[in-house]
This record gives structure tokens, C-alpha cells and sequence, in this order.
């Protein structure tokens, strides 16, 4: 017997996921802006995506499942990364504009809106607001590896959930 998802669930579920989107964002965003500058091209290995190529996975996906809730269908057509785009600076902006108008979009919707069943290429069936959790998972996921690559990199990694050794470092320095 399956139960169906009823309205005021649906809006319970976005007021309980919105805040951990929100906070997942700006760690990721954080991650990305950890990528130095001039290192964009690394790679850890020939069959592994660059730095640069990798965060703009993590934050184009994160726009397809974000604005795929608010729209109640996913849109397949790829989210490419404009010209003007270089650097992870330029990614970890795009990424906070468009996560913005995202979430004023998925705090309108009503209860109805977030328990409409919605499918994903055939693979999964769920409620709108399910594939916040989706979301949040893909982000995570990508996120990590992505922090692999920040110290052989030259990079810092940023402090994900607590403090990193290089956030700590950074903090002990500055109390000096």
C-alpha cells in the first residue's frame, strides 16, 4: 500500500530541507572558491574532470535540480557554462546568483506544487520537494571530491563540516 504525500507534508518537508540547502550551498560555494585561481586545469588524473570542470558540474546540477522542483518537470537541456566564465570565481558567482533566484522561486511554491510527482529521466518517481534531498546528496558527493583536489592544487580547504586543518591553521595564525 503506498500513501500519498499530502500537501501540508510537502510544505512541512521544504521548511525542514530549505535551510540545509542553504547551508550546504555556501559550503560548496566556499569549496569552490578554495580553487586557486590559476590552478582551474588540475586534475588528479587523466580521466578525472578538472577543478574547474568538476565545480561547474556541482553547481550547473545543483540549478537543474533546484529549478526542476520550482518547475514541477527537470529541463535535460545542458546547463553550459557560459564563455565568460574562466576561473572558479566566476563559477562561485554564477552559482550564488542563480541559487538565489532559485530558492525565492522554492519558497513561493504552495504545498500542492511540492508533492507533485515528478520524474527524472525515467529512474526515479517522487514528489517535487524529494529531490531537494537528491540535490543535496549530488552536492555533497562531488563537493568531497572536489576538496581532494584543493591541496595538491596549492590550494586551502575551507572548513566543511567543523573546522579543516587549514581553517584551523588559519585561525591560529590570526589569533598570533
Amino acid at each position: 500500500m503506498t500513501q500519498t504525500l499530502q500537501p501540508e507534508q510537502g510544505s512541512f518537508l521544504l521548511q525542514f530541507l530549505l535551510p540545509a540547502v542553504k547551508n550546504e550551498h555556501r559550503t560548496t560555494r566556499s569549496v569552490i572558491e578554495a580553487i586557486p585561481q590559476d590552478k582551474g586545469d588540475y586534475r588528479p588524473d587523466p580521466a578525472s574532470k578538472t577543478a574547474v570542470d568538476l565545480a561547474w558540474h556541482i553547481v550547473a546540477a545543483d540549478q537543474r535540480f533546484l529549478t526542476g522542483v520550482a518547475a514541477g518537470e527537470f529541463d535535460f537541456n545542458p546547463i553550459h557554462r557560459p564563455d565568460t566564465i574562466t576561473t572558479s570565481a566566476g563559477i562561485a558567482k554564477w552559482y550564488a546568483d542563480s541559487f538565489a533566484k532559485s530558492v525565492d522561486r522554492l519558497a513561493k511554491m504552495t504545498g500542492e506544487e511540492l508533492v507533485k510527482m515528478v520524474d527524472f529521466r525515467g529512474i526515479f518517481q517522487m514528489p517535487a520537494v524529494a529531490f531537494l534531498e537528491v540535490a543535496i546528496r549530488h552536492a555533497v558527493h562531488h563537493r568531497g571530491q572536489l576538496s581532494t583536489y584543493l591541496r595538491p592544487m596549492g590550494g586551502k580547504v575551507p572548513a566543511i563540516y567543523g573546522e579543516s586543518y587549514d581553517s584551523a591553521e588559519a585561525k591560529k595564525a590570526a589569533q598570533a
